[in-house]
């Protein structure tokens, strides 16, 4: 089994145990081994579907103002876990390559395997919801078929995004390509850069 056939299966099981409940305050329940890959990819899906229905939740136009500054505190408590997840999952890869020497025509990527596969989980979600949309008996023909088509798309990009992450990945391994990884350094959530913060 390849690298992305395990995480596209780990993302399906995040996703379906959410959906169980079904509610943003649903605890995690990692069935995978702390300090394994398997442990952060699930944990990672499960923070991209918490949040995905945090942002459904914070569009709702008769939101209450209080309940949805609530909800973007949240949300970016949320979106700063999943930046540290994807640095983890990134450290994981780092520690299996690090002495692996890049031949002299190595080439860079544009981006780091974390965050190629942070695309595949929200990718998962994607295809989740959008699965649901072509299943509902309150839409019209229509919306069925737009959805239907879509689904397609998603599952077709899902394939290409999964088959280029895993030639990626072997490119690493064989030292046609090298890992080099720059942290995230968000600005806004850090008291000592976001002016507004450290001006008060």
């Amino acid at each position: 089994m390849s690298f992305t056939e395990s995480a596209n299966q780990i993302f399906r099981q995040a996703i379906y145990d959410y959906h169980q409940k079904d509610h943003i305050d649903t605890p995690v329940s990692n069935p995978y081994g702390q300090g394994t890959i398997e442990h952060s990819l699930y944990l990672k899906c499960w923070i991209d579907t918490v949040q995905w229905h945090l942002e459904d939740i914070i569009r709702n136009p008769d939101i209450d103002p209080v309940e949805a500054l609530a909800l973007k505190r949240r949300i970016d408590r949320s979106n700063q876990e999943r930046t540290d997840l994807v640095e983890e999952i990134d450290t994981y890869f780092r520690n299996i390559y690090n002495k692996v020497i890049p031949q002299a025509d190595a080439r860079l990527n544009t981006e780091s395997p974390a965050w190629a596969i942070d695309r595949l989980s929200i990718l998962a979600l994607k295809i989740w919801h959008m699965q649901e949309q072509t299943e509902r008996e309150d839409a019209d023909d229509e919306h069925i078929a737009k959805c239907k088509g879509k689904l397609s798309v998603l599952l077709e990009q899902q394939v290409d995004l999964s088959t280029a992450i895993d030639q990626l990945l072997e490119d690493i391994e064989a030292g046609r390509k090298y890992m080099k990884v720059y942290r995230q350094m968000k600005m806004y959530n850090d008291p000592a850069t976001n002016p507004i913060l450290y001006k008060k």
